[in-house]
């Protein structure tokens, strides 16, 4: 078991989340009800679980990997944190429209391109990094904690959002 792995699959779960809702008929809100609360409460759990598990690690043993925001594991960890809460707004945008109008679909739109750029840097930076840099057994052992806090929250986690700068300077 690796974090890295887990939250590359977990990455590609979130893909195909948003692929099924895209798939779905406007008029099936029952089943798009169910795909997007799916999908919200486990974005939420996923993001949790690497704030807590993931990133503060990254920043004791990371160096900022390829474009990281300032070239510094704290500045991809910043940007990753307020990628976060970009997100977090975002799904909560959704709520704010009737399920299968024009606008929930168009909100829905607007997470998916937020969480696919956020996931692209992180795979780019911040796993790239962590990678090249945390040993196998750590790896495993924050695998292995990272699948407990999601198995423990499998129907999501209250979204807080974070302060980017303070979340650096207490897990740095």
């Amino acid at each position: 078991m690796d974090i890295t792995q887990l939250i590359l699959d977990d990455h590609a779960e979130q893909r195909r989340l948003f692929s099924l809702v895209e798939e779905i008929g406007a008029d099936d809100v029952e089943a798009l009800e169910a795909v997007w609360g799916r999908l919200s409460a486990f974005l939420d759990a996923h993001a949790e679980a690497e704030e807590q598990h993931f990133y503060p690690e990254l920043l004791k043993l990371g160096e900022g990997a390829n474009d990281a925001e300032d070239g510094t594991v704290q500045g991809e960890t910043e940007d990753a944190i307020e990628d976060h809460n970009k997100l977090r707004d975002a799904v909560k945008a959704v709520a704010g429209h009737t399920v299968g109008s024009r606008a929930w679909f168009d909100a829905v739109g607007a997470a998916n391109v937020v969480n696919s750029k956020h996931m692209g840097e992180e795979e780019r930076q911040g796993l790239t990094d962590f990678r090249l840099n945390a040993d196998l057994q750590t790896r495993h052992e924050l695998g292995v904690r990272f699948a407990a806090f999601q198995a423990r929250h499998i129907n999501g986690v209250k979204p807080v959002n974070k302060d980017p700068e303070t979340y650096v300077e207490k897990h740095g």
